[in-house]
């Protein structure tokens, strides 16, 4: 609760996505996102949009592998509508045959925007390098074979496996009533119950004994690559040390791969590193985009950098640098209604606890630098290390030479 801001955030996040589906169900998670937004029993898709934009309020929905999300932020005078859409939207959606049918071509032309994008592309090129054969491997958005191939009776059954009660957490956030709050958000969403039986989640593993290449074969100007490492699950102790490491190494606009191979080299418009855990697995990665004849040229440059992270202690005054950068941008980002939403509700349906931020910088505050080159030392090694690109090419064992540590 936040009494100094004047809006208000409703988010309600189910713990189902994209490594729940199987087969010929891939893509189902993402596609319901979008059709709870076209009807239901009492509001047809123009009523939801008129009533939140006559308040002027805005809302949208995110698919991921490991959940899916629904938020709508509002003048805390118009939570009580708010409250209602979205607990209407959720618990009584149409599935209307004719909604379902526009919605396919929509998201055919969503999935046909990324293929067409090298940049968006290579994420999900990389995940599926990963874990390919397993549940964590495939795109959120699924294929276009199954999306048309979906019936309503698909939609049903997947919405009555996952979601339920005992997999939804409802978060507000901002500027309310605390006092009555939880016996309206009880109201609101009371008739979802808990399923008979929970969906057990397939397990993902980590499976690799050298470096491997993958190259999706596309003619452009420019190969977008991601160079990764197998790293730590959402709940490793060494996650903090993974996300100061991070940030010294392509988090930020002064990060070292940023400033040498972009500023000092000229090789890329863009080059970051992130990390990306989930409940069981997780990697750290560099993207970036370079000229076809800069490409081996680049992954030689960051796995120097790599390398010196391993072999090399973190300087001082970098380390404070990461740090503060780290808890800059966390209490920025928390200053929104819906950002804070989002960081409450992610934490608990990953984990099952909540820590603050407070909590969250006094574990970053103890990462020190004999962490960081531990922890480099740890996962930048050849049996953790993967290359995928997006460009002209077609051998791989020219890329293969790269990949030495």
């Amino acid at each position: 609760m936040n009494k100094n801001i004047e809006t208000v955030t409703v988010m309600a996040l189910f713990g189902v996505g994209s490594r729940d589906e199987k087969g010929r169900m891939e893509g189902m998670a993402h596609f319901l996102e979008h059709m709870f937004f076209k009807g239901t029993a009492r509001r047809s898709a123009i009523d939801i949009s008129k009533e939140l934009d006559r308040v002027g309020a805005s809302s949208n929905a995110f698919t991921g592998k490991e959940y899916t999300g629904f938020w709508a932020k509002a003048e805390k005078k118009d939570l009580p509508l708010i409250l209602d859409i979205l607990s209407d939207m959720l618990l009584h959606p149409k599935f209307d045959p004719k909604e379902m049918k526009n919605e396919k071509g929509a998201i055919i032309e969503e999935i046909n925007m990324y293929e067409d994008a090298p940049m968006r592309d290579i994420p999900a090129v990389f995940d599926n390098m990963l874990y390919a054969g397993q549940s964590l491997g495939h795109d959120p958005l699924g294929n276009k074979e199954n999306v048309l191939s979906f019936t309503r009776r698909n939609l049903m059954d997947f919405y009555g496996k996952h979601y339920s009660a005992d997999n939804l957490i409802v978060t507000v956030s901002g500027n309310f009533n605390d006092k009555k709050i939880k016996g309206d958000i009880e109201k609101g969403f009371a008739a979802f119950r808990p399923t008979e039986k929970k969906v057990k989640q397939e397990k993902n593993y980590d499976r690799q004994t050298a470096p491997e290449v993958f190259i999706k074969y596309k003619k452009t100007d420019q190969t977008n690559l991601s160079l990764g490492f197998r790293a730590f699950a959402t709940d490793h102790e060494d996650q903090y040390v993974m996300d100061v490491l991070n940030t010294i190494l392509g988090g930020n606009s002064s990060s070292r791969l940023y400033e040498r191979i972009r500023e000092k080299a000229g090789l890329a418009y863009y080059i970051y590193s992130y990390d990306e855990c989930f409940r069981d697995v997780g990697y750290l990665t560099v993207q970036s985009g370079v000229g076809n004849d800069k490409c081996e040229r680049a992954i030689g440059m960051i796995m120097e950098d790599i390398r010196r992270l391993k072999e090399e202690k973190a300087a001082p005054e970098e380390l404070i640098h990461a740090k503060s950068h780290i808890k800059g941008r966390m209490a920025i980002s928390l200053e929104s209604s819906s950002s804070l939403a989002s960081f409450v509700t992610s934490q608990e349906i990953l984990t099952g606890k909540i820590l603050t931020p407070q909590e969250k910088f006094v574990k970053i505050n103890a990462v020190t630098a004999e962490d960081i080159q531990r922890v480099a030392r740890d996962i930048f090694t050849e049996e953790r290390l993967n290359l995928a690109l997006i460009g002209p090419f077609k051998d791989k064992k020219r890329f293969q030479k790269l990949l030495s540590l």
